[in-house]
């Protein structure tokens, strides 16, 4: 799961996505990382552990990273939350397998919409942004 600081929209996303492979005793590892540095470190927004904890999900343990070139290869699938950070991980691919890992994640509930996840840093909007990944993931 990929945004841009790694503190709103790809740790909901990977809240949410550890909390369906429980449910479902899905055999799923996931992680969540950020095309900048920004953050490195940091718990995530305090608005997205709300969000998420009124959900019944806890994404406190969670810090913020960059994405590194060895999650190409180590995971199977690298979901970007816009086009923007979609590009920015394309453009670190080293190979077609690489390639073909990378995919926009409203792509599974919205297929061939070219969907973003809207950035709800500035505007807010959290409580959409959690039902858009919800159902992301869900189709998943």
């Amino acid at each position: 799961m990929v945004c841009l600081g790694n503190i709103c929209r790809s740790p909901l996303a990977q809240g949410i996505a550890e909390n369906r492979s429980r449910e479902e005793n899905l055999d799923w590892e996931v992680d969540s990382a950020g095309t900048s540095a920004w953050h490195v470190g940091e718990l995530p927004d305090r608005r997205s552990i709300e969000q998420a904890r009124q959900n019944g999900i806890d994404i406190t343990n969670q810090r913020a990273r960059q994405i590194q070139p060895s999650d190409l290869d180590d995971f199977d699938l690298i979901l970007a939350m816009d086009t923007s950070n979609y590009n920015d991980i394309l453009s670190m691919v080293s190979n077609d397998v690489q390639r073909s890992k990378v995919r926009l994640i409203l792509e599974y509930s919205h297929p061939g919409m070219n969907r973003a996840v809207p950035d709800p840093y500035y505007d807010g909007g959290f409580g959409k942004v959690f039902n858009l990944l919800t159902d992301a993931i869900r189709a998943i």
